[in-house]
Order: C-alpha cells, then structure tokens, then sequence
C-alpha cells in the first residue's frame, strides 16, 4: 500500500444473503458495466449506510442511493427494474449532502410488495472501480448489517 492508499470497509448494508455481483440477473450490473461489487438478496426492507460517509446520489424515487467515503463512490441500488415503481413502496430518510454513520437507516422499503413485482436483489457497487487500487469481497453467505463484506483501497 502506498503512503496516501486509503482501505474503506464496506459493511453490509442489508441483512439477508450476499452474493457476488456476477450472479445478479441483470447484464448491466453483472457484466460490471457500472461497477464490481456485491449483491444482498434482502431479508428485510431496511437499508443502511455502509460506511461513514456522504450522501452524494439521493434518486428522487428512493430506490437507489449513492455514498463517497475516502474518495470511494459507493452506489446502493434496491431490485431491479425497481425504478419503474416511481418511488411507490419506498420511503428516504437522508438527502443528498447529509453526512451519515455507518449503521444510519438510509432508505425504508416494503419488501413484501416490491417482490411482488420485481426481483428485490440489491447490488452494492462501487462505481468509481477504476479508480481504486483494489476491491477485496467476502464470501457469499447470510449477512447482518454491519457484517465487512468488501474492502477498497483508494
């Protein structure tokens, strides 16, 4: 690691069972067109800042969500397709420009009704990945927030 390498731990930011990227249905995640990084197939409807950080992305439907700590851009994207809910079943409690902990509830969803409709599988990516020296991931298995399921070195 170089003198100015910064290492950011990513917890999970939903409980339920993480899985690697390449395995979201998906092309545009698991290709990794918008970035490596993980997936949680949630077990609830609660997703919370991974990291302490910034909020930087606040999608106006509440099912996507974008985070900076230490120069790492985390994006935090709930279902799929579930952007075409236009923000029915999903409730904000941040905004673009709050500064939050790791642990801060970010965005309540119900999952119930979401999965009615689409597949609820949420990536976890790092948008920047090109920017980073190197992304380091956990095994797929059952996560509780707060569980480190990746490392970035910046």
């Amino acid at each position: 690691m170089g003198l100015f390498s910064k290492k950011i731990q990513i917890k999970a930011p939903i409980n339920g069972k993480l899985i690697d990227i390449t395995e979201v249905k998906d092309e545009a995640f698991s290709s990794k067109a918008l970035g490596d990084g993980m997936a949680i197939v949630p077990s609830e409807g609660k997703v919370y800042a991974p990291v302490d950080g910034e909020i930087i992305t606040m999608i106006d439907t509440n099912h996507a969500i974008g985070l900076l700590s230490g120069g790492v851009e985390i994006l935090i994207h709930i279902g799929m397709d579930t952007v075409k809910l236009g923000g029915k079943y999903f409730k904000a409690h941040v905004k673009e420009g709050d500064k939050v902990k790791a642990g801060t509830l970010l965005i309540e969803f119900e999952k119930e009704e979401v999965e009615k409709e689409y597949d609820i599988t949420s990536p976890i990516i790092m948008s920047n990945y090109g920017e980073l020296k190197s992304l380091t991931k956990t095994d797929p298995r059952e996560v509780s927030t707060g569980d480190i399921i990746m490392t970035a070195v910046k």
